[in-house]
């Protein structure tokens, strides 16, 4: 037997007895969507495929605008170390742009993140709120400024007064393949634009580590300090596991802004070709500074080259983003952020 049409229904079992179940008879309530959500979910859909079309198409354009170039060059692309796309017959290399591109970038972040990571520690964990909001405030207005502004101040204030540091360190650790110079010259180096950099992409780190920070549980932190845990014990224990997942993702947007800044590293590196290790010598170039440094002079086979280049770049940024994905998801099992 049943009851009410609108209720759920009920059945005889074998013994006589009855047995409800939760099936309704209807499923309109059930199935009731609102138009909103409707809209909303075709909306969201439409901006995911959107993006990923707006990725293929620049990836289609930096392959059709390359090839010309390609085609032209006499050198071996990826091993080439000079750049002489304007030459009859051209001939370049992206060796030596990609090499100083992942140099200042990885120096930036060895730079950047660790101090970063403190920053947002340091105003979730310890900060009183009266301190901790007006320093929030201001690394979220560093994130914000122009590019265009830290080259400037690198190339006037900061270029000159890093002469001694640079001197320091190729006398003490000058036996260090990464620290020698030739003749002891020093100046607009490799090291000096990975500093500008790590300025840079600091606040963006902190700005994101610490909006990571203020999502861990409060249980998880108490327990913690319930159990006799110190308050670093407790940021190892509690707040750093749940983290890292979202740690890894601000380090890699600092990455990508790292390896994607143009008119910072154009003022301060003297856009010189070559592969060296010597991080205080006055050479070395990176893809996005030599692009907005020959662009304009450049012919149409040294604008393929130029494009050529960026799609180097491109690739390479989509890896790594990939690479992160990968380890963000692998770690989310085992920091309990994804429940």
């Amino acid at each position: 037997m049943t009851s009410d049409p609108d209720g759920p229904r009920t059945h005889l079992s074998g013994d006589g007895g009855s047995v409800a179940t939760t099936e309704p008879t209807s499923s309109s309530d059930a199935a009731r969507v609102s138009p909103v959500d409707v809209f909303f979910k075709n909306l969201t859909r439409t901006a995911g495929l959107g993006l990923l079309a707006l990725i293929a198409a620049i990836a289609v354009f930096l392959v059709v605008k390359a090839t010309s170039a390609l085609n032209a060059n006499t050198g071996h692309f990826l091993t080439t170390t000079e750049w002489f796309p304007n030459a009859s017959p051209p001939f370049f290399g992206v060796a030596a742009l990609l090499f100083g591109t992942l140099l200042t970038a990885v120096i930036a972040m060895v730079i950047a993140v660790p101090v970063a990571v403190g920053i947002a520690l340091f105003i979730t964990v310890y900060a009183p709120r009266r301190l901790a909001m007006p320093l929030a405030f201001i690394v979220d207005l560093l994130a914000a400024v122009p590019s265009v502004i830290f080259g400037l101040w690198g190339l006037l204030v900061l270029v000159p007064r890093m002469d001694g540091l640079q001197m320091w360190l190729t006398d003490y650790f000058g036996w260090i393949p990464l620290f020698a110079t030739d003749n002891g010259a020093v100046g607009r180096s490799i090291f000096v634009a990975s500093v500008v950099l790590a300025i840079m992409i600091l606040p963006i780190v902190a700005a994101l580590s610490r909006e990571v920070f203020l999502q861990v549980p409060i249980a998880h932190k108490e327990a913690a300090l319930a159990l006799g845990a110190t308050r670093w014990e407790m940021i190892r224990a509690a707040v750093l596991p749940y983290g890292k997942p979202g740690v890894i993702s601000a380090s890699m947007l600092g990455l990508g802004r790292a390896m994607g800044e143009t008119i910072a590293v154009a003022l301060v590196l003297p856009a010189s070709f070559g592969i060296s290790w010597k991080i205080l010598a006055p050479a070395g170039n990176t893809i996005a500074a030599n692009v907005a440094n020959g662009f304009a002079e450049a012919n149409n086979t040294g604008r393929g080259a130029l494009i050529a280049s960026g799609l180097v770049l491109f690739i390479v940024t989509m890896i790594v983003n990939m690479a992160a994905r990968a380890v963000i998801a692998r770690r989310r099992e085992f920091s309990g952020a994804a429940s």
